[in-house]
């Protein structure tokens, strides 16, 4: 349990990646924070499965991640952030001559501002608490790009890009900041996409895996929720001292194309 009396920050944290990183994170004994905008039952149960399997604090703290003010607060609330992991984000596909303006706003601010209002809220608590790790969860689009995704490729450079900023400016502080750039991950989310993908092109559950979904993704198959969170935990670890403002591929081989 090497990260027991850590606390650790994971925004846009009720499903998928954002689940999978507090989970990794409780395994290896740090405290959780988890986060969405809904405040359901729901949210909070989970919060509460994941204080009595792992034995450790778990907290939900409702937030919308598109203001500032509440991304800062989310922050506040949870008293204290060691590790904060900035998972976030939604996406809206469209041409950009047809991308709608609301959209392109929410999710730049969702996706980019937030993880600048969060990691200026944590750093003075990672300086007092005298250790810290930023974790962005970025994507293999913020390293590459595709059509018709504008605002959420503009918004995973730009994390990119704020990685190496956070990195270089505690490069001398027992903090680091990095990026994680996921491929295509296997999320309750994209497992509802695929019969709608069948059925659209009418092909078996394999090939449209492998040709549709997966198409750019030269391995052929979805990385884990468990493999980022493992990688997550990595990044926390005293191995990972001296990895810092980097982007780190998850995505199969993808970006090596």
């Amino acid at each position: 349990m090497s990260l027991s009396g850590k606390t650790a920050v994971i925004t846009g944290s009720t499903s998928g990646i954002g689940l999978g990183i507090a989970r990794a994170l409780a395994a290896d004994g740090a405290d959780v924070v988890i986060n969405s905008f809904t405040d359901s039952e729901e949210d909070h149960g989970i919060a509460e499965r994941i204080a009595g399997e792992f034995g450790v604090g778990a907290r939900y703290i409702s937030a919308d991640m598109s203001k500032g003010e509440a991304c800062r607060a989310l922050i506040e609330k949870a008293g204290a952030c060691d590790i904060l992991v900035n998972n976030a984000g939604i996406q809206h596909v469209a041409a950009i001559d047809e991308f709608p303006v609301g959209k392109w706003d929410a999710i730049i601010a969702i996706n980019m501002t937030s993880a600048f209002h969060t990691t200026a809220a944590a750093l003075p608590l990672m300086r007092k608490s005298g250790w810290g790790r930023v974790i962005n969860v970025a994507s293999a689009h913020g390293l590459t790009a595709s059509p018709y995704k504008s605002a959420y490729v503009t918004a995973k450079h730009g994390v990119v890009g704020m990685t190496k900023v956070v990195g270089l400016e505690t490069a001398e502080e027992p903090i680091t900041a990095n990026a994680i750039c996921p491929g295509y991950v296997h999320t309750p989310l994209v497992e509802a996409q695929i019969p709608d993908t069948m059925k659209k092109y009418n092909l078996s559950r394999e090939d449209a895996l492998r040709d549709v979904i997966l198409q750019r993704q030269p391995s052929k198959q979805f990385a884990t929720v468990e493999q980022i969170g493992g990688i997550a935990v990595f990044l926390c670890s005293s191995a990972a001292d001296q990895i810092t403002g980097t982007a780190i591929s998850v995505d199969g081989g993808w970006t090596a194309l």
